[in-house]
């Protein structure tokens, strides 16, 4: 029987440490690193099964696929799939959700501590020898408050928000929350408008899709709503956040500082003018790195293994019925 032919269009977004064969023993598989759009249509040509990430497997390359049966997400979203096309032509579409809410929480406070209690500063201070010239045990440069008893507020609670909001409590926050979808539901947290979230909490994270109603959500005139004292998260996507405006307020001292992992362009562009702002030590820009923690890349590997393993055993049974 002819093996089924699965590609892996890029690996390399998922890392060089990751153990691809739980994948490899389903079928006769082939992986590239990266794919260019001029790249993926011949790529996929002959493929049964094809795996992405981030390349986008939009109607014209679906409809030149001549034998793809599934295309399996490397990730949550499937905006890159134009999901319309494919069950037009009967193909099925897989994803793999959950497998990074840890990662994600815990790079959330990650995020948090290193702004909060400037860890950038003290770390340098220490390793530049100041503090071997102190006259005292101690130093205290940059004073920071504790998360017990402030407000934290998140925007958008979902999964990964409800978990943060489980942690935060943990650390003796008050969570409050906004729903960007709208949809009312019993949750143990007070629910706001956006305004007054802002307003109120010294914290506030974003854990929100990009969606009509969520682009250029936070703008300099939200931002200007917030204490000064005020930190604020984006871990959902970019395009929530409008850059420019938050680099316009982070060097005019509007809120204490920011911590983002997506951005609306990503590589980053170099014009991006958050690599233009004079107060540096107020920003942390991470490389869209709060979902690959070892342990949630190995899962999303395990489990897009099983999504292939399911749709094979679906089509082995409907060739015996």
């Amino acid at each position: 029987m002819e093996k089924v032919k699965i590609v892996f269009l890029d690996a390399k977004t998922l890392g060089d440490d990751i153990d691809l064969s739980p994948i490899e023993k389903l079928g006769e598989f082939t992986v590239y690193e990266t794919t260019k759009d001029e790249e993926k249509v011949e790529r996929i040509s002959d493929a049964d099964i094809v795996i992405t990430n981030k390349v986008v497997i939009d109607r014209e390359t679906i409809e030149k696929a001549k034998r793809l049966k599934l295309i399996c997400v490397a990730a949550t979203g499937v905006n890159n799939i134009d999901i319309d096309a494919a069950r037009e032509k009967g193909i099925a579409v897989s994803n793999v959700a959950g497998y990074s809410t840890y990662s994600v929480v815990q790079h959330t406070f990650a995020m948090l501590f290193y702004l909060l209690e400037n860890l950038r500063y003290y770390d340098d201070y220490v390793k530049s020898r100041e503090y071997a010239k102190s006259d005292i045990f101690t130093h205290i440069g940059k004073p920071f408050y504790e998360i017990k008893d402030k407000v934290w507020g998140i925007v958008g609670l979902g999964t990964i928000g409800r978990e943060v909001a489980k942690v935060a409590s943990a650390f003796g926050a008050h969570v409050i929350y906004y729903s960007t979808s709208g949809v009312k539901r019993q949750e143990p947290y007070p629910a706001l408008d956006l305004d007054n979230l802002l307003k109120t909490s010294d914290i506030v994270s974003i854990h929100a899709p990009l969606n009509e109603r969520t682009k250029n959500l936070i703008t300099y005139d939200k931002l200007k709503l917030m204490k000064p004292s005020a930190y604020l998260l984006n871990l959902g996507r970019g395009g929530i956040v409008n850059e420019k405006d938050l680099a316009k307020a982070l060097d005019e001292g509007v809120i204490a500082g920011a911590g983002l992992d997506v951005l609306e362009k990503e590589p980053i562009s170099e014009d991006n003018p958050l690599l233009k702002i004079k107060n540096k030590d107020r920003l942390l820009i991470t490389p869209h790195i709060a979902w690959t923690s070892i342990v949630a890349r190995r899962k999303l590997v395990e489990e897009i293994a099983k999504n292939i393993e399911a749709f094979l055993e679906g089509k082995r049974r409907n060739r015996v019925d």
